[in-house]
């Protein structure tokens, strides 16, 4: 369970720090380049320690995967963003494939 809350930490650091990249003008804003160096520190941190329980594939699969429909949404809210069907689409499948990963697979460590 703790590698689970780990993973989830690392997932919101990285979300935060890649929604902050574009803000960060291309590290010439000094407050969202902290953000960005901050998040990413924080996610890559917690993420070693969530694969110290929970198999490298997994992990990633749903540390990048659950990140991606994350930034998707923040990206949709703050830079407007849209997202047409075959994106809502794509989505929905990366949304599916962490659901089958976590509650199907035999190969993720809880």
């Amino acid at each position: 369970m703790t590698g689970l809350i780990y993973l989830g930490i690392a997932i919101v650091g990285e979300v935060i720090a890649t929604s902050f990249l574009r803000a960060s003008a291309g590290f010439t804003q000094l407050v969202p380049t902290a953000v960005v160096i901050v998040g990413y520190g924080v996610t890559f941190y917690f993420f070693s320690l969530a694969l110290q329980t929970i198999p490298v594939g997994i992990g990633y699969a749903i540390w990048s995967g659950v990140g991606i429909v994350l930034v998707s949404i923040i990206a949709y809210f703050v830079y407007g963003q849209t997202l047409d069907l075959p994106a809502l689409i794509g989505i929905g499948l990366i949304l599916a494939g962490v659901l089958v990963i976590n509650l199907f697979s035999q190969s993720s460590a809880h």
